[in-house]
């Protein structure tokens, strides 16, 4: 695949990027990323003195150990709140408007008062340095202060998903053992209220948790006992030093079974590897405005807010829908508070090309001058519709892969390279990645596992309270290496794909595929909108693929079109890979910031038990799925 964006030689010279290898001594980029995998030590420290992270102690070595349990920044004291409120006091730092259209600021110098107070508050509820508090609420500035305002304390924030139901964040409020839910009483969502303060108030009896702390966005009234966020006060007092691997943070992800897994990160990690990420792929600079459109507890949430701060830009947080009132939401904002950097995933990309480009006529986005992608492989055609009608064939997508567990992005796009569609032209400097074949030896030019194989700092330091699980995940298939649990191929100008998880790998009689190159393949049918692979038994191939559907409007399913499809994938992959089944459903399970859920696909195809729900927008689909399976 030929690459489809080119940087000029004078947008490279511009770069962040290319003022620091140029300040290090290098021209070229490749000798520059050898020398950030090689020589990590110097490199991490030559980037975050270039960043003046300011310490309360230096750090004596950036690294210390190996896999599975490296040290990092040894012997360093800081807080990262002095890393994200350093900057012009008067300078915005946080823009956020509602889906109801009010817009509201907070400037570097309101933001530091704000989360002194709110800290102060906390303090006199009882929380102190080492108790989990819990954050349950949409991206607004109350989210991102009292992200900050927990961090100052020394306490550790367990940002929870907003569109959660009691019993879904009751379970990480218990494993947490949190002392205190601070919640939005409710918010809107596609126009209707959503009222958050009753499940709140229902998880923190299941879980045990001590205190509840309201922010009220709906008035919604209090009842005895739980404190008013507006209310907070107590006697001020500096952020409290902490070591470099002090926790502050636990975000949790979900398997399809078990229990979810608290992913543990620590003041001198996520914070930092975010900035970094944001400064060398994204070109983030202090003059910037950076959007991404996420929740406060998914990962990107707090990767915005705290990378978005210790770079000193200005982050732009917006609680609702990416289409109401009407498909031309995302645009309107972007051209109305001169976004900069706007970063969407692939599937809210898929729903929203058949509105087609109208909604994009009479904004003006001029001021964007990068796209963002992450969770989930591209398809072809999504993937040319955001460059070609968001992007008008100049801006570049910097694709960005790696997960909560990483604190950021394994593989990336920096803007010294030509970028292929749907492709990663690097490992993140400081991140030695590689593909694996199953012997677990180096491979190019075939599909293998993603691997890391050196430590790096944002790296968790584990899951919470269950070590065996961290290791076994991470650790259990190559000795002494990161296998990240991705299928991915490096191609011959080192150039990465990622195909889609390796437990959704296809394995058609002995020929091994990744369900985004099948999901590409159907979607070149001008009547499918999107899709979704699955593998299931067989009694011959030893797998068979099934292929779950979504039609654009206009169109019927039918066996005729079925049939067209699956010979559209056989078309392009080869007969051996042509669907045993297509099957057509009116939307696939999803997230909500937009992911794909093909385990739950499958386990609710084969009538197993599609595990923990909770985090999905549209559970009736997985009941629509089920209903297709026994037709």
């Amino acid at each position: 695949m030929e690459p489809i964006w080119y940087p000029s030689p004078e947008e490279a010279r511009g770069t962040r990027l290319h003022r620091f290898m140029e300040a290090l001594g290098f021209a070229d980029y490749e000798a520059f990323y050898r020398y950030s995998v090689e020589e990590a030590e110097d490199f991490y420290h030559q980037f975050f003195a270039h960043l003046a992270i300011p310490w309360r102690r230096p750090y004596t070595r950036v690294v210390e150990g190996h896999f599975p349990f490296p040290r990092f920044f040894v012997g360093g004291r800081l807080n990262l709140v002095e890393a994200c409120l350093r900057h012009d006091p008067s300078k915005t730092a946080l823009l956020h408007e509602t889906e109801g259209g009010e817009v509201r600021a907070l400037s570097y110098g309101e933001l530091k008062a704000e989360v002194a107070r709110v800290a102060a508050g906390l303090k006199a509820l009882g929380v102190g340095r080492g108790d989990r508090v819990g954050l349950w609420m949409p991206m607004g500035l109350e989210a991102a202060t009292l992200l900050l305002a927990t961090a100052w304390i020394g306490a550790i924030a367990i940002p929870i998903f907003s569109g959660y139901a009691a019993e879904a964040a009751a379970v990480r409020l218990k494993d947490a053992g949190a002392r205190l839910l601070a919640v939005q009483d409710g918010f809107l969502r596609r126009g209707r209220r959503v009222e958050l303060l009753p499940e709140a108030r229902k998880a923190q009896a299941l879980a045990g948790t001590g205190k509840l702390l309201v922010v009220r966005r709906l008035g919604l009234p209090l009842e005895a006992g739980e404190a008013a966020y507006p209310d907070l006060s107590g006697e001020a007092s500096p952020p409290e030093e902490m070591g470099s691997m002090d926790p502050f943070m636990l975000i949790y992800t979900s398997g399809t079974t078990g229990r979810p897994k608290g992913t543990v990160h620590y003041h001198a990690g996520f914070p930092l590897k975010a900035a970094l990420d944001l400064a060398l792929l994204f070109d983030l600079r202090e003059e910037d405005r950076l959007f991404w459109f996420t929740d406060l507890g998914w990962m990107m949430g707090p990767w915005a807010i705290l990378g978005g701060l210790v770079l000193g830009a200005t982050v732009f947080l917006y609680d609702g829908a990416p289409d109401h009132p009407g498909p031309d939401r995302l645009w309107r904002m972007a051209s109305a508070h001169r976004l900069t950097h706007l970063g969407l995933s692939p599937t809210l990309v898929r729903a929203l090309i058949p509105f087609g480009e109208a909604p994009l006529e009479g904004h003006d986005l001029s001021s964007l001058r990068v796209l963002g992608s992450t969770g989930e492989p591209w398809n072809l055609e999504a993937y040319l519709w955001f460059f070609r009608a968001v992007g008008k064939e100049r801006l570049p997508i910097v694709n960005y892969s790696g997960g909560t567990e990483v604190s950021g992005g394994i593989l990336g796009n920096v803007l010294l390279r030509p970028i292929k569609p749907m492709g990663f032209n690097t490992a993140v400097p400081g991140m030695k990645a590689a593909v694996l074949d199953e012997e677990g030896r180096p491979a190019v030019g075939r599909v293998g596992e993603l691997a890391v194989l050196a430590p790096w700092p944002g790296m968790t330091e584990g899951f919470w309270q269950d070590e065996a699980r961290y290791l076994e995940t991470y650790f259990g298939k190559v000795p002494g290496v990161w296998v990240h649990g991705d299928l991915a191929l490096l191609d011959e100008e080192g150039h990465f794909f990622i195909l889609g998880r390796s437990d959704d790998t296809l394995k058609v009689a002995g020929k091994r595929v990744g369900p985004a190159e099948v999901e590409t393949a159907a979607t070149g049918h001008p009547a499918l909108r999107e899709c979704a692979a699955i593998g299931v038994p067989h009694p011959v191939k030893g797998e068979a693929i099934v292929l779950f559907a979504v039609l654009r409007p206009g169109h019927t399913p039918s066996p005729a079109l079925a049939e067209e499809v699956a010979e559209k994938v056989a078309e392009a992959l080869g007969k051996p890979l042509r669907p045993e089944r297509v099957l057509f459903v009116p939307d696939l399970p999803k997230t909500r910031n937009a992911k794909v859920m093909r385990r739950v696909i499958r386990a609710a195809f084969l009538g197993q038990d599609p595990g923990d729900l909770s985090a999905l927008e549209n559970p009736e689909a997985v009941r629509a799925i089920q209903e297709a399976a026994q037709g």
